[in-house]
């Protein structure tokens, strides 16, 4: 696949940025129709939003950077250069729901509420924004034969089909699996009203597939035999159950 989409000016704008920024922006739109649901301030909300997508870049690539620096140390200017792909995004949403922990704890604002309106905005721009990997011939799983591949539309076939050989289309597959998750958390900010229960089950059902799909990867980022990926996601799910039974013991 052309990772680059068109050229502007002689700068080449690239897939990857495009659908990163589409799915935020989409995202951020989207919040001001599910506000209602928990009585929060769009406005607010909105600035909130704007200070955690900025500190979510600088965490997704310096989360990345870390556990890939000896690929940078002998070129540190590199670190600066997203545009080809290397933001993680456990990285990214650790700084953006740290940012906005300080920022509702300074404004006096209900963090728990606010987190449960942009859950499922944030699943849904994951889910579009696994598109520019497509795009940058990454993220992918490891090889496969073409009877399994051929049953995938002939334009994925085509862009998992790198160097000779066909690979996993990892990034198809949590991107469907984030639109899932994303319906069942809009039917879940509708249908239940406990704060915390929709952004808690957002960081579980995306840790729960993500757990899966990242064993399928090649590209994993490791320390030792480890998954990185793999281990927050079974701490995500961890803290999800946790919460519930919180939740539930509170109750009773």
């Amino acid at each position: 696949m052309n990772p680059v989409a068109f050229s502007l000016f002689g700068i080449d704008i690239m897939w990857y940025g495009i659908f990163i920024s589409s799915g935020m922006l989409i995202g951020i739109i989207l919040t001001k129709y599910l506000c209602k649901y928990r009585n929060v301030d769009y406005d607010k909300l909105f600035d909130g939003a704007l200070l955690s997508l900025f500190f979510s870049i600088i965490g997704a690539r310096a989360y990345y950077v870390i556990f890939e620096f000896q690929n940078y140390k002998d070129n540190l200017i590199e670190v600066f250069n997203i545009r080809n792909g290397g933001l993680a995004i456990h990285g990214g949403l650790i700084a953006a729901f740290a940012t906005a922990l300080i920022y509702t704890r300074i404004k006096k604002l209900d963090f728990l509420s606010m987190v449960d309106v942009a859950a499922p905005s944030i699943i849904l721009a994951q889910a579009i924004g696994r598109w520019g990997n497509f795009f940058n011939s990454e993220a992918h799983g490891g090889p496969v034969s073409y009877e399994f591949i051929k049953s995938f539309p002939e334009f994925i076939q085509k862009g998992m089909y790198i160097n000779g050989t066909y690979y996993h289309p990892t990034f198809l597959y949590e991107s469907i699996w984030n639109l899932i998750v994303f319906g069942i958390l809009i039917y879940m900010l509708k249908k239940i009203k406990t704060k915390g229960v929709v952004f808690f089950s957002y960081i579980g059902l995306y840790s729960l597939g993500r757990f899966f799909i990242e064993g399928l990867r090649t590209d994993s980022l490791m320390v030792g035999p480890l998954r990185i990926a793999q281990v927050v996601s079974l701490l995500g799910v961890a803290t999800w159950i946790l919460y519930l039974i919180y939740i539930r013991k509170k109750k009773e």
